[in-house]
């Protein structure tokens, strides 16, 4: 009995010392592939999250797309929750027109495009965005050719565009266009189509709070009027964390999709306005510096703003002189008139 245990210590030993020897030659062939291992599950380990909204190393030039906003042309958007920033200003009759950025997207349909009002070129401008129009204003086809923009427009280049004519609206509410269809005639025309311009925010990928910033103040209801006629007002959906987007009280939809649109960011932007011609057009006074407000996540903070000029970017402060961050998602500018009463609660 003694001898077998003997025979089996002894076979055991055996067998792990050619354990450790086979393990250890085998290391000693295959140390690159252990290294290489050991590295791959360190660079996972420190694979840092990215941003959703925009790839700040990204160099693709922005494409900003003038937006029809008449209630014929609004109940068949398409293609807006695509853009990372959207803004929103008066035009004439006291109806409001957007331009909606895009970056690195392929969105297939948006729309409908209308014409061009020569203060949204300053938006255009600071982001160093093709600019892409149906028509024109007599100033803004004035300040096109004044500052050489790149531009694309719907009365000289057709092909950009098409007619959705199964809409039943008017024929000036039928007009899209498609990000594929915008760079190659952009390609066509020689424009630069990369950017070495910085991104207009701060965007962080950690939750920005503004609950303890100077100022805050719950935002779950906030109403911006932009005349008698015209009114913006966004919803807090606590749970999704976005703001749900209203006109006139009725939900904006995106046609292709059903779907409300939602904001991440709202910045307001308080600008005097006035009447510049018999027809009504509108200009802004948006050049200098003002006030307004930055809301995010259930809160709106007082905030300052200024522009150098027409086509510097826009800085964005909090009261207390820093620049602000906003969160991960898109962001919608709401250039507001001066004289027209916010309601945040």
């Amino acid at each position: 009995m003694a001898r077998r245990r003997k025979r089996g210590k002894k076979k055991l030993i055996i067998f792990l010392i050619l354990l450790i020897a086979g393990f250890g030659t085998y290391a000693y062939f295959h140390q690159k592939d252990l290294e290489k291992l050991m590295n791959n599950v360190k660079t996972v380990k420190k694979a840092k999250p990215k941003l959703k909204i925009v790839d700040p190393d990204s160099d693709t030039r922005p494409i900003a797309v003038m937006i029809n906003n008449h209630r014929q042309a609004r109940i068949n958007h398409s293609g807006l929750q695509d853009a990372y920033i959207v803004y929103e200003a008066i035009v004439e009759g006291g109806l409001t027109r957007m331009m909606a950025l895009y970056k690195d997207k392929k969105t297939d349909r948006i729309g409908s495009v209308r014409s061009s009002r020569h203060y949204f070129l300053d938006y255009a401008m600071e982001n160093d965005a093709i600019y892409v129009h149906f028509g024109w204003s007599p100033q803004a086809q004035s300040d096109i050719k004044k500052y050489d923009i790149n531009n694309i427009n719907g009365l000289t280049d057709g092909n950009t565009f098409w007619r959705d004519t199964s809409l039943g609206v008017s024929k000036e509410h039928t007009a899209f266009t498609s990000i594929e269809k915008i760079k190659a005639t952009a390609k066509e025309k020689g424009y630069r189509m990369k950017t070495d311009k910085d991104l207009l925010l701060n965007y962080k990928i950690k939750p920005v709070s503004l609950a303890k910033k100077q100022g805050a103040i719950q935002a779950n209801n906030v109403v911006l009027p932009y005349s008698s006629y015209s009114k913006t007002s966004y919803t807090y959906d606590a749970e999704a964390k976005v703001y749900k987007r209203y006109v006139n009280d009725e939900a904006h939809i995106d046609k292709p999709t059903g779907n409300q649109y939602t904001a991440k960011n709202i910045i307001i932007v308080k600008v005097d306005n006035n009447s510049i011609d018999s027809y009504g057009r509108q200009d802004i006074d948006n050049v200098g510096d003002g006030e307004g407000y930055y809301i995010t996540n259930g809160y709106a903070v007082p905030i300052t703003w200024s522009k150098g000029s027409r086509s510097e970017q826009t800085v964005y402060k909090y009261e207390n002189g820093e620049e602000i961050e906003v969160n991960d998602g898109n962001t919608f500018i709401q250039l507001q008139p001066e004289h027209q009463v916010t309601t945040i609660n």
